[in-house]
């Protein structure tokens, strides 16, 4: 199992955490209280900032 599942949207990506850890490095990075996040912990993230998010995500050694 991967630790997070992208699903993009086109105007909008989701993330979706599949383990605790995944759940617990959104916590850190992103938070629920980060903007409009009505779907947490599968946090909401604009297009322009995915690549950015999804590398750090990978260079803390979670997967996709």
């Amino acid at each position: 199992m991967t630790d997070f599942t992208v699903h993009n949207h086109g105007s909008v990506v989701l993330l979706e955490p599949n383990t605790p850890q995944a759940e617990d490095w959104l916590n850190e990075h992103i938070g629920q209280d980060n903007g409009y996040q009505p779907r947490w912990p599968t946090a909401l993230i604009e297009p322009r900032y995915v690549a950015d998010v999804l590398s750090g995500a990978i260079e803390d050694g979670l997967t996709f």
